[in-house]
């Protein structure tokens, strides 16, 4: 499908302040502006920071390890859902050496509601790099931290800027939406020369004093005041500079590709009991859910019936045999790209010994022991059928 770009407006006779006649081409913070220009926004954004920042944890903090922790769980997770889990996690983890040397387990226990687990994985595997590596003192440029585990450009940009002080940019999803409105970028964000001048003029702004703090200055005000709809345009200090607000188009930028709907599939979980305790399965170390504890089950072929599929998956999968099968729910889960309809099932009897073929562990615990494994959200949503 061909990228989807809006029809660019009429040039209009008005001039930005700080952008004048930059609405064909867009207008630029990156090497085709002045000094001036740059100066201007930097110093709007920041004195707009200095006032209305939130107050978050880790912004009380100049240790390069709590910042990393933060824009970890930082990616693909609201704030408000960051903050407890950021303050538990230092607590039970309050240097790196603390989580290098810990089990994998139990960072994962730490990470349990968070989601996106390859990001506790990478942690716990970059701490010990670190540790092994670099003397337990975090890399201070950002090439060296693109080297961890985890850490790509956004993070080493992040890191490298906040922690550091380093004149390093940064590119999120706020700060594409803040970039595009005020320079008037109208094309799909997905294109590769797009996705290159964003990372240009952050560049930009970063260059300077405080980095870090423009940086979080730009995430702020997209995250607070340029916001994907109803944008608060009388709050944003750069409303006089702001070319989407002059054309009226603030909502329809920044453009992106339509995404497709998720596909939907189905699968089966069951509750396999053998003398008081219920049969749990961690999940291979790569791949969708990696190192995640489940119930045994498998997917739904077709149109096949789940009863069946189950009986099959565990044959072929586990190596048992079930009786005295019930259906006790189903629950819904949408992942990424697809939308998951689980059978749950409760099994009175099992036989057999455990062979497994898809998984790399098993163990028989307690029912009550399953919440303290590292498990996803589909599977508290399973374990809640059983009452």
């Amino acid at each position: 499908m061909p990228p989807t770009i809006s029809k660019t407006s009429k040039k209009s006779s008005t001039k930005n302040e700080e952008f004048a006649g930059a609405a064909k081409p867009a207008a630029s913070l990156g090497a085709r502006a002045s000094r001036a220009r740059v100066r201007r926004v930097r110093e709007k954004l920041l004195a707009w920071y200095d006032v209305h920042r939130r107050d978050l944890p880790w912004r009380r903090s100049r240790d390069p390890y709590a910042i990393w922790v933060s824009e970890t769980m930082l990616q693909q997770t609201r704030v408000e859902t960051v903050i407890p889990y950021y303050e538990r996690f230092l607590a039970s983890f309050p240097d790196v050496g603390a989580l290098a040397s810990a089990d994998r387990d139990e960072v994962f226990q730490h990470w349990a509601g968070l989601g996106y687990y390859s990001r506790a994985r990478n942690l716990h595997e970059a701490a010990r790099k670190v540790v092994d590596e670099f003397a337990g003192s975090l890399p201070d440029d950002a090439e060296t931290l693109r080297e961890l585990p985890g850490v790509g450009r956004y993070t080493a940009g992040a890191l490298a800027s906040i922690a550091f002080d380093r004149p390093e940019a940064i590119v999120d999803g706020n700060v594409k939406r803040v970039l595009c409105r005020v320079l008037g970028i109208r094309q799909n964000i997905a294109r590769k020369e797009v996705e290159d001048r964003l990372w240009e003029e952050a560049g930009a702004l970063a260059r300077g004093s405080r980095p870090g703090d423009l940086n979080q200055a730009i995430m702020e005000l997209g995250a607070t005041c340029c916001t994907p709809r109803s944008p608060a345009c009388g709050s944003c200090p750069l409303v006089r500079s702001c070319d989407a607000r002059r054309v009226g188009d603030a909502e329809s930028l920044p453009i992106k590709s339509k995404k497709k709907k998720p596909e939907r599939v189905a699968a089966t979980a069951a509750w396999l009991p053998r003398r008081g305790s219920i049969l749990a399965l961690r999940r291979p170390p790569k791949g969708l859910l990696a190192d995640m504890w489940e119930l045994p089950g498998g997917d739904v072929e077709g149109r096949q019936s789940p009863a069946v599929a189950l009986d099959e998956a565990l044959r072929d999968r586990v190596g048992l045999r079930v009786s005295g099968v019930e259906a006790v729910g189903v629950v819904e889960h949408i992942f990424t790209h697809r939308h998951l309809q689980l059978h749950v099932f409760r099994c009175a009897e099992v036989a057999g010994r455990v062979r497994l073929s898809h998984h790399a562990e098993h163990r028989w615990i307690r029912p009550e022991g399953f919440a303290e494994l590292p498990h996803a959200a589909l599977m508290r949503k399973a374990m809640a059928c059983f009452g």
